[in-house]
């Protein structure tokens, strides 16, 4: 016990020198998180969760977006996390204890570096537990940890993508359970770390089982233990496997509902099989392999000892792996490459040290020599063939003096002393510690900018600054509805709702529901500012769609260009800041006997189905009623090019920005707004670019990236002017299906003076996961509809009778009421999770008694 707590305080001890700079950075204001994921992601989705859990509400957020599961679409993040929960279970103990005052944003980002602390403390010593159960050397395994805890893969992780590095605990756990079961037949380790990997993380628990085939085919093919019993090996993994499926299949499966729910379009750019996209020993932004690796590349007498031929031949088969593009894209679900296992690479180099360190007094003076020269003649040509070395030559000399210190240090512990050889493994773990520091500084703070994300500068206008914040408490203090929401966001970070705590009307997220994607890209063709899979935002400035989606509040920075949507009038000000309010909103709980299909408004403009939202309800099955369709005025138009030639479909800018300006007819240009459709792609260069209509500005992405919609249909709102411009930069552009329509209100009018008539026959409550509204249907319609987009897992009584939910106005909730009185309530919980929490009860059970029974025959 003594020795154990011994290894924890060693762990601690590497752990926090392994955070030496940004603890330096922390004491001067600044934080161990990205400008990117970090502060626009993920302290956002800990700051909701947390909050959302400490009121009783694990499943469902209105404040998610325009309203979503949690449960279902974070999963890929925090929700099903054992490290947040753990986390959010201590914070709220202090909490309550008045150690913290406070749970903001500010909080979370003050927390993450203590939290990384603690979490590659038991990285280390986890790693350290099992490879010294693989190689029976204290002195090897704790080295061999190092390596793996403290290479860059992990604070790459932790800085950009903290819920990434929760898999490095488990990966080894992993390794831990196949080997006992091999050595023993004993199940228990595996199901343990097998269910706590698919709990955690589905995306990573996939990464993990690709590695695990691979490993087993390396296991069968170099037999390490006489004692290996073949295909019974095979019957107790397969069997333990789907055992672990099923105690996770409450936390599993919703997960993965989520990432099948959401819309990613397929990657449709060539992948080659192979790329020297980065060096793996001086400049690889995601992993840095070591320089005592190259050393134990060439000792040849080791590769007799099986264990280290092994784990030196998975590591070079990830090492190829590493530089396939296709094995890349294999590792993220057979999408856009992304290199995000390379950990694996690092927990298997660091078992080939550990062999090495356990028998490096055994090996012959002549095969060390040859080793050392090896592994400079490995390094000398690297930096010669290799033009990407030659730009870092500082780098080089970095790199070459760890390895000259290292090549001295091992010829000369070829005397048997235990404390050579500890000294050995000191030099092996500050080389790995001056490598993370140096990485810290150089790639993380200085090229990716970690060193801007301050204290000051999280506090400012640029992020969640008072004036800002001022307003939002304005506008709350203000309104008493708490449904409703407010269009604002700082910049392009679509989460800003969630730091600055109010409902708003953007989401970033890899992960959302597919049905308000489709609304966003497709249906609506509602422009979001920023072209991305992964966001939306605003409703394009479009009244129509503001009183639908019950948003009442428009603010916007003043430096900025934009046009309110109309019937929008200013209410507040500040110096930076304008906000507006909607004087045509529309009720929360919407009613009608009119219906429209799907199928009628196929070919319709995204106005008529605005109108015919506003009109009635659009359900997916036969409707009662026809669209009038706004007319396409672009035939009443003049076009006109400024800095450009307009041919068949081809718009070509030859200034530094040009386009074409449209003349209005006076009838269009007097009153109301227009909206302007068109396709465009540009076709000269994979480049992204900016595209202005008037005022409005928005972006589109390059071709080839991985974050393209692959949607090229815009349409724009802008007030009626006699001239319509629309520019893009200097180019060549695919431009064809033009079309303009005028929007003077009318419908949007119609539906308010309806609304207006049943003022107060509505009451809506939300509590967590739970809507219930009372209305009085006196005109004896037959469909509600409210703006809580669709997604399995809605449950509905009305008048305590289930009813069935339909998918209505293309993404929300909509359903069949009854006349007079109906007490209507909604409630979500995550698809399947009744029956699932069932499974994961009964395989828990038979997992028991399974391992207990294999534990006692044993």
């Amino acid at each position: 016990m003594k020795r154990k707590w011994m290894i924890i305080g060693i762990c601690l001890i590497l752990a926090i020198l392994g955070h030496s700079f940004f603890l330096y950075e922390y004491a001067n204001g600044r934080f161990m998180t990205g400008d990117g994921d970090g502060i626009s992601q993920m302290l956002p989705f800990k700051k909701l969760l947390y909050d959302e859990y400490v009121k009783g509400n694990f499943f469902y957020s209105y404040q998610f977006g325009l309203g979503g599961g949690t449960y279902t679409q974070l999963g890929y993040y925090f929700t099903t996390s054992t490290v947040f929960m753990i986390t959010v279970l201590v914070v709220w103990f202090m909490n309550a204890l008045h150690i913290i005052q406070s749970t903001d944003i500010h909080f979370w980002a003050n927390a993450v570096i203590w939290l990384s602390v603690i979490k590659l403390t038991l990285i280390l010593f986890i790693a350290y537990r099992v490879l010294r159960s693989i190689v029976q050397n204290q002195t090897g395994a704790l080295t061999g940890a190092g390596i793996y805890g403290l290479s860059i893969t992990y604070f790459r992780h932790q800085t950009f993508w903290e819920f990434f590095t929760d898999s490095m605990m488990w990966f080894p756990l992993l390794v831990l359970g196949v080997e006992r079961i091999f050595k023993t037949g004993r199940p228990a380790w595996f199901i343990v770390a097998c269910s706590l990997m698919l709990i955690n993380n589905f995306y990573f628990a996939y990464i993990h089982f690709i590695f695990l085939a691979i490993y087993l085919v390396f296991r069968y093919l170099i037999k390490l233990r006489s004692e290996e019993r073949g295909w019974k090996v095979i019957w107790t993994l397969a069997f333990s496997t789907l055992l672990s499926f099923g105690i996770s299949a409450a936390f599993f499966i919703p997960s993965v509902y989520g990432f099948l729910n959401n819309l990613r379009p397929p990657y449709d750019q060539a992948i080659p099989w192979f790329e020297l996209h980065d060096h793996l020993i001086f400049t690889s932004r995601v992993y840095l392999l070591p320089v005592v690796f190259l050393i134990c590349l060439f000792l040849v007498p080791l590769y007799r000892n099986r264990w280290f031929f092994m784990f030196t031949s998975i590591s070079t088969v990830l090492i190829i792996f590493h530089y396939s593009p296709k094995m890349a894209s294999v590792f993220n679900g057979f999408s856009a490459p992304q290199y995000r296992f390379e950990y694996m690479l690092a927990f298997t180099v660091g078992a080939v040290v550990a062999i090495t360190i356990k028998h490096v007094q055994q090996i012959e003076w002549k095969w060390k020599k040859r080793a050392v020269i090896g592994a400079w003649l490995v390094f000398i040509l690297t930096v010669v063939l290799s033009e990407r070395a030659m730009r870092h030559l500082d780098v080089v000399v970095f790199t070459g003096t760890g390895l000259l210190v290292i090549s001295l240090f091992f010829l000369w512990t070829h005397a048997e002393k235990r404390q050579q050889l500890h000294l050995f493994s000191a030099v092996l773990l500050v080389s790995s510690l001056l490598t993370a520091g140096v990485y810290q500084k150089g790639y993380l703070s200085e090229i990716s900018n970690i060193k801007e994300v301050s204290s000051a500068y999280m506090k400012s206008e640029a992020y969640a600054g008072q004036e800002q914040m001022k307003l939002i408490q304005q506008i709350q203090s203000r309104e008493k509805d708490p449904l409703a929401r407010i269009d604002w966001m700082n910049g392009v970070r679509n989460n800003t709702p969630l730091f600055e705590g109010f409902n708003g009307m953007s989401v970033y997220s890899s992960i959302l529901n597919k049905h308000l994607l489709h609304f966003y890209w497709n249906d609506l063709q509602i422009d979001t500012g920023r072209e991305s899979v992964s966001r939306y935002a605003t409703m394009g400035d479009r009244n129509n769609l503001y009183s639908l989606t019950y948003g009442k509040y428009y603010m916007r920075n003043k430096m900025m260009p934009y046009s309110p949507p109309a019937y929008f009038q200013p209410i507040m000000e500040s110096e930076h800041y304008e906000v507006y309010e909607n004087t045509r909103p529309l009720p929360f709980a919407r009613t009608t006997s009119t219906i429209y299909s799907e199928e009628s408004l196929q070919h319709a403009s995204a106005l008529d189905r605005e109108h015919a939202m506003l009109q009635g309800v659009i359900l997916d099955k036969k409707g009662n009623a026809e669209i009038e369709h706004a007319p396409d005025r672009v035939k009443d138009t003049n076009i006109h090019t400024e800095q450009a030639v307009y041919e068949n479909g081809v718009l070509d800018v030859y200034g530094e920005t040009g386009g074409l300006n449209i003349t209005l007819p006076d009838d269009m240009a007097r009153s109301g707004d227009v909206y302007v459709s068109f396709y465009v792609k540009r076709t000269d260069l994979n480049e992204g670019f900016q595209l202005s209509v008037d005022q409005y500005v928005t972006s589109r992405k390059s071709n080839t990236s991985i974050y393209k919609t692959g949607v090229n249909e815009v349409t724009i709102r802008v007030p009626a002017e006699k001239i319509l411009s629309i520019r893009v930069p200097k180019g060549t552009y695919e431009f064809r299906q033009l079309k303009l329509y005028q929007e003077p209100y009318h419908v949007l009018q119609q539906a308010y003076e309806k609304a207006r008539k049943d003022n107060g026959n509505q009451q809506v409550k939300l509590h967590n996961n739970r809507f219930t509204i009372s209305y009085d249907n006196k005109r004896g319609d037959d469909y509600m509809v409210i703006p809580v987009p669709y997604e399995q897992g809605w449950e509905l009584t009305v008048n305590g009778q289930k009813t069935k939910i339909e998918k209505a106005n293309y993404t929300f909730i909509g359903f069949p009421i009854e006349k007079g009185k109906n007490e209507i309530v909604l409630t979500y919980y995550p698809p399947y999770i009744k029956i699932l929490v069932l499974i994961s009860l009964i395989s828990l059970l038979v997992a028991i008694i399974y391992a207990w029974r294999r534990h006692k025959k044993r």
